[in-house]
């Protein structure tokens, strides 16, 4: 396995820019996600990995070698794509073994190389069957195990799981992170799906518009997003963004106007800001308590009315609306008793609130965030 590094990377198609300026390092043995709405780049940069794109500028490097000019069979890479891609006519084994035989590997070594692959994909009972005998899941385990048997310096996944039902990719994403801990591989995975990459990820790659916005552990750009895009982007349901204006500024924080005429201070840094400058106030759905605020009494409170309930079971998700008319979402545990059209006072809690400026840039913490349990 091998570190890769991208450096100052671009690509163009015709006038169009895909790729704009992008440097990361992925670490040996790291599993790293690009995600991103559709359209941001994240499969032509995976594709410019493999080699299967030529970039327009900059470099890839994987185990140390400048590997931009390469051709995708030298470069030690080993690519699952969203679709199976397996020869129907062939039994699990000959597909597995496809690329070995083709490439001229001893017979020996072929045969140890998909019983090893096999078992650690749980697969070598299905080696003898063909590829309309078996299920989406047992289809995806074959084009990794494809992937295995090359025994690659890195893996690279593109969208392998979003042709799979809900419940059999939440399996397979166990599956992924569990192989990953037994070959001790570098894995670069794509998806749109940020649930997907917050579940699955060491670090995380948040691409806008053929650029990165942010990389980081999945609770670092959770906790600490640097943009409101990434604020936006992280986070199921994603975060409440609500127009606003500093009030006042000064050690403690800045002190921002709510909707209805109420205000939040929130201990962020100040600089920079005036009053009656424009920001948004950004609150997580988790951190809005019904009644009162989460964790504690309440520093300042709205009065809402409920639009839509989903009674999940061990949460409820509230889709609210503000005196104002602005409408806003909130998650709370347990079972609850919250109705349609129910009258609620929603409790916030400056220090669990984030504060964006005119650029879009989140204000740095005066401390760390006490995110409750």
């Amino acid at each position: 396995m091998a570190e890769v590094g991208i450096e100052r990377l671009h690509k163009t198609f015709g006038e169009t820019q895909v790729l704009n300026d992008i440097s990361m390092q992925i670490r040996h043995g790291e599993f790293m996600v690009f995600v991103g709405p559709s359209g941001c780049g994240k499969t032509t940069l995976l594709r410019s990995i493999a080699g299967l794109e030529k970039p327009s500028a900059g470099r890839i490097l994987i185990g140390g070698d400048d590997v931009t000019r390469w051709p995708p069979a030298r470069r030690g890479v080993s690519m699952v794509f969203q679709s199976y891609a397996l020869y129907p006519h062939m039994t699990v084994r000959e597909n597995i073994a496809f690329g070995l035989k083709v490439a001229e590997v001893p017979k020996e070594e072929i045969a140890k190389r998909v019983t090893e692959a096999a078992a650690i994909l749980q697969i070598g009972h299905l080696l003898e069957r063909r590829p309309k005998e078996l299920s989406g899941g047992q289809r995806q385990r074959v084009a990794i195990g494809r992937s295995i048997v090359k025994q690659p310096k890195a893996f690279l996944f593109d969208e392998p799981l979003s042709n799979l039902d809900a419940e059999l990719r939440v399996q397979m994403r166990v599956e992924l992170v569990g192989l990953h801990d037994r070959l001790g591989a570098t894995m670069i995975y794509v998806t749109h799906d940020q649930v997907e990459a917050m579940t699955m990820a060491d670090r995380i790659a948040v691409l806008n518009k053929g650029a990165v916005e942010q990389i980081g552990a999945p609770l670092e750009l959770y906790r600490q997003p640097r943009n409101l895009f990434v604020a936006s982007f992280i986070g199921s349901p994603k975060m409440n963004l609500l127009p606003s204006a500093v009030q006042a500024t000064g050690p403690e924080g800045v002190t921002v106007g709510l909707p209805g005429g109420g205000t939040l201070l929130v201990p962020v840094a100040t600089d920079g800001l005036a009053s009656g400058q424009p920001v948004s106030l950004g609150l997580r759905p988790e951190h809005i308590g019904i009644g009162e605020a989460v964790g504690g009494a309440g520093e300042a409170f709205l009065p809402a009315r409920a639009q839509m309930v989903e009674h999940l079971g061990g949460e409820v998700l509230a889709h609210v609306q503000l005196a104002d008319g602005t409408a806003i979402n909130v998650k709370t545990h347990g079972h609850g008793d919250i109705g349609r059209a129910s009258e609620l006072q929603l409790g916030l809690r400056g220090e669990l609130a984030y504060v964006f400026d005119q650029a879009g840039s989140c204000l740095p913490a005066l401390r760390p965030r006490a995110i409750p349990n």
